[in-house]
């Protein structure tokens, strides 16, 4: 039984009275002269912990990649290479620009796309790539982007699972040309929702800047002129102050991240055919999702082993199915090659699993999981005849 009596949750965040005093005061005091202050503040000192020149807050994640797809100027008869194992929101964008996604096979350890896989999904049509730091770890970034150059092609990083997480002495998100990330509840980071657009490109800044808010310049602002047609994708000022006590605490909320992975592999390390998220030499990763890879030996697909984990009061997530079986994407022109070629991304879709993750998960919490864990590749092992 859940020593705690309760369910164990797979994610969620960790808020202080800090984060309840920051927003009560954009509350009463972010209106008139000072409206939108607690905003342009969130985007000033993200873009300095990032290391980038420019940020802009937006409502969500989506909204960033979709400004960005427009910055890159993506539209109709454009290609757009996406991995195949994400969130659905990284590739709906490309649809939005009347793209199309061309889906690129994970490597089996980082579960990011490589050059190699990228490469082999290049056409004449090629507009954009899209990398994603995948549950807190990041690409190959230094082969990907000189692919990119050599091709002349922009990369977008999408690090919205990844704040914190380092790259050979650079953060996650300021890897590519653009990069973005989500505050999702779910985040490291969270503003409830909320999400943010990085770059060092100025043109591509002005570019997001002017789009966002229908795009009214600056001459034409107070006579509401706009010049396009835009988009409403601004963040409000109750965000961006519950946003900046957050990234005040970016550190000490990677290392409980980090604090919740080390527990895991600690009671987990040695189990047979399991392999958990890496950390490559050079890297940090912010582990945002503990995820095991199962290997499919023990005939155990992730919604199997999700309704285990659902009787023991312990709630997962499946790994991110291949977004090419999708439903959503059944008529995009990619899809049969992608299902006959990505077969990593299949494989990892099928058998991947993430473990509760939550920021205020407790050590007798985790221990349970792994007892969980253990128990179910026992009696699995014991039909297959893999000793555990």
């Amino acid at each position: 039984m859940n020593p705690v009596q309760k369910r164990i949750p797979v994610a969620g965040p960790w808020v202080t009275e800090r984060e309840v005093r920051a927003v009560a005061d954009a509350a009463q005091n972010d209106w008139y002269a000072n409206a939108g202050a607690s905003v342009r503040r969130f985007e000033s000192e993200f873009a300095s912990r990032i290391g980038v020149r420019h940020a802009i807050a937006v409502p969500h994640c989506t909204a960033a990649l979709h400004l960005a797809m427009l910055a890159f100027g993506v539209g109709a008869g454009d290609e757009v290479i996406v991995p195949e194992s994400t969130w659905i929101a990284t590739a709906t964008p490309i649809h939005y620009v009347g793209a199309t996604p061309v889906f690129a096979d994970i490597d089996p350890a980082s579960w990011c796309v490589t050059a190699a896989t990228i490469e082999a999904c290049i056409t004449p049509k090629t507009r954009a790539i899209i990398v994603v730091d995948l549950y807190g770890g990041t690409p190959e970034m230094h082969a990907i982007m000189e692919l990119a150059r050599r091709h002349g092609i922009p990369v977008l990083e999408d690090a919205a699972q990844s704040i914190g997480a380092h790259y050979h002495g650079a953060q996650a998100g300021a890897l590519g040309d653009i990069g973005t990330f989500s505050f999702h509840g779910t985040k490291t980071v969270t503003t409830g929702e909320g999400g943010m657009l990085v770059t060092d490109r100025s043109d591509y800044h002005e570019r997001c800047a002017f789009l966002r808010d229908h795009c009214r310049t600056p001459e034409g602002f107070k006579y509401f002129v706009s010049e396009e047609l835009g988009f409403k994708y601004k963040m409000s000022s109750l965000q961006a102050a519950f946003g900046l006590v957050q990234l005040e605490r970016l550190e000490e909320l990677v290392a409980r991240k980090r604090q919740i992975f080390s527990w895991y592999e600690q009671r987990l390390r040695g189990l047979p055919g399991i392999s958990m998220n890496q950390e490559p030499p050079g890297t940090r990763n912010t582990y945002w999702m503990v995820t095991l890879d199962v290997d499919p030996a023990y005939g155990l697909t992730n919604r199997q082993m999700m309704d285990f984990f659902d009787q023991r009061g312990i709630d997962t997530r499946p790994f991110f199915p291949p977004l090419s079986s999708l439903p959503a994407f059944a008529a995009t022109p990619d899809v049969a090659r992608a299902r006959q070629c990505n077969a990593v991304a299949y494989r990892v879709g099928a058998y991947g699993l993430n473990l509760p993750s939550a920021m205020l998960l407790e050590e007798e919490q985790v221990d349970y999981v792994c007892a969980a864990v253990r128990d179910m590749l026992e009696q699995k092992g014991r039909r297959k005849g893999i000793a555990v």
